[in-house]
């Protein structure tokens, strides 16, 4: 449904990519990444918010897309109603019986302003609007910073009733990994401006273990493969690829790290 193939996108201290990743139809991706890695960038571009130096992008039209912020994008003074009228217009499928349907749903106050909404609140109105306009992608850039596990486990719960359609697309960025780990089926890294790995959730826990040894030391070719390699007092511990656990001291323990392991020793380094 999404490809993006070689793309880059240069700013000041920065570039992104070359990039190249592909959002399958009918799933939720995770994207995942320490801060400054490119998430933001890559989604501004899946948005037209910004054009890529090199490359391409393919994606449904801009009708079909359905954008979920950690804050909402409009007008702090409009009520909540006046969104809905606000929107209707650029949308050619946006049903205002839905809208309403939705809010009742999700306990959103019409004639409140959006300035006056929980992070919690905020996150339900755009998401009533992305279902309102008829999207069929769903791209949510940090929609649980800020939220409490109950709003957490009703994002859950909104994503999978979405996702009960198989011609429905979410692209999920987040800093909780532990929100990517429960939702996504796949998860994409991204680090320093380049796609590291992208695999269904298992599968990429399964390509890594985190090592703790004892004073026996990695073989070199090892170490200047592995992720995060720091030494204390009682060894030394990393993340590496599985295909090299054949070749890991005998005295070293091997364990399957959560993703929050493999983004944080990535973001470190070889």
């Amino acid at each position: 449904m999404i490809d993006l193939q070689g793309v880059t996108k240069h700013y000041p201290g920065f570039t992104l990519g070359p990039l190249d990743l592909a959002i399958e139809e009918g799933f939720v991706t995770g994207f995942v990444g320490a801060n400054g890695a490119g998430k933001t960038t890559t989604i501004k571009l899946l948005l037209r918010m910004a054009h890529p130096d090199s490359g391409t992008i393919q994606r449904p039209d801009m009708a079909d897309i359905g954008v979920v912020l950690d804050t909402p994008s409009y007008d702090g003074d409009w009520r909540v109603s006046t969104v809905g009228k606000a929107l209707r217009p650029f949308y050619p499928r946006w049903s205002d019986a839905r809208f309403q349907e939705l809010l009742e749903r999700f306990n959103v106050p019409a004639d409140r302003k959006v300035k006056q909404l929980s992070r919690g609140m905020g996150m339900k109105l755009q998401i009533a609007a992305a279902l309102a306009q008829g999207a069929t992608f769903l791209v949510l850039d940090e929609p649980t910073s800020g939220l409490d596990p109950l709003s957490r486990d009703e994002l859950a719960e909104i994503i999978g009733d979405f996702m009960l359609d198989e011609h429905r697309t979410v692209l999920f960025s987040s800093h909780i990994t532990s929100d990517i780990e429960r939702i996504a089926d796949y998860v994409a890294v991204i680090d320093k401006g380049q796609i590291v790995t992208c695999a269904e959730g298992s599968e990429l826990l399964g390509s890594y273990r985190i090592l703790h040894g004892g004073r026996t030391p990695l073989d070199p070719d090892v170490a200047a493969e592995a992720y995060g390699l720091r030494s204390h007092a009682a060894g030394w511990d990393a993340l590496i690829a599985t295909r090299l656990i054949g070749e890991i001291p005998d005295d070293a323990v091997a364990e399957e790290p959560t993703l929050d392991d493999i983004v944080v020793r990535i973001a470190k380094g070889h």
